[in-house]
């Protein structure tokens, strides 16, 4: 796999202990919101009917099995951590699904050719690479013209109301319930994620990502925030396809 940079580390960090219970423990600790989200994420994945799909940053493999049966696409998972694709590779077999291969590689330097999928996922990456712009390049690269670009990423709620209370759930609460529920590992990451949401959204604001999509050749851009606003979908399709 290419060298990684200081914010692929950063990850493969945060992430190697979490695999055992990821899953579950990413549902309570979003208050079963993350299944929501990635419902969303699918659907509009559907709609063109692809033949073979990429999800990047595929984690524990949920994305990717959810693609195979709701589309029966073909699906290719990236990640950056072992322990994940180990993980989600005992979730494809536990679930007795084919169709759906897991490797490990980095969001930034895909090792496949331009336009061999039909439809590309990536869910919760583009806080940890170094430049979301060049990678957001790199996935329309590989997605063949007229197909599906997608992602589900976490967002701050734009109504100051709503934003109060994601704060305080996000610094104060997540980080204690983490510790209940995971342990130690899971503090760090309730510790961590509140304040890298903030930072990577006054960075990149939600502007910024809409533009920085259609740069990298994707159009028809379709924003959903989701839970009050603390859930974003977003897709598109590589432009040059048929409409």
């Amino acid at each position: 796999m290419p060298a990684t940079t200081a914010s692929n580390r950063l990850a493969r960090q945060l992430f190697h202990g979490l695999p055992s219970r990821y899953d579950s423990l990413a549902e309570w600790l979003s208050f079963f919101q993350n299944r929501r989200w990635r419902a969303a994420l699918v659907e509009a994945m559907s709609a063109g009917h692809p033949g073979i799909v990429l999800d990047v940053a595929t984690g524990t493999a949920g994305a990717a099995l959810e693609l195979r049966q709701r589309t029966g696409a073909g699906v290719v998972g990236v990640d950056l951590t072992e322990a994940m694709i180990r993980r989600g590779a005992a979730a494809v077999a536990g679930a007795g699904v084919t169709g759906v291969v897991l490797v490990l590689g980095r969001g930034e330097q895909l090792p496949f050719p331009d336009g061999c999928f039909d439809a590309v996922s990536f869910t919760y990456l583009l806080r940890y690479v170094e430049d979301p712009a060049a990678t957001l390049v790199e996935l329309a690269r590989v997605l063949r013209p007229g197909g599906t670009l997608a992602n589900l990423e976490f967002l701050v709620p734009g109504n100051r109301f709503w934003r109060w209370w994601w704060w305080l759930y996000t610094r104060a609460v997540l980080p204690l319930a983490g510790l209940v529920m995971g342990g130690p590992q899971w503090m760090r990451v309730g510790r961590f994620l509140g304040p890298s949401i903030s930072r990577h959204y006054r960075r990149y604001p939600l502007d910024w990502t809409v533009s920085a999509w259609e740069a990298a050749g994707v159009v028809d851009v379709t924003v959903r925030k989701m839970s009050l606003g603390g859930g974003l979908v977003m897709w598109g399709r590589r432009a040059g396809g048929a409409t």
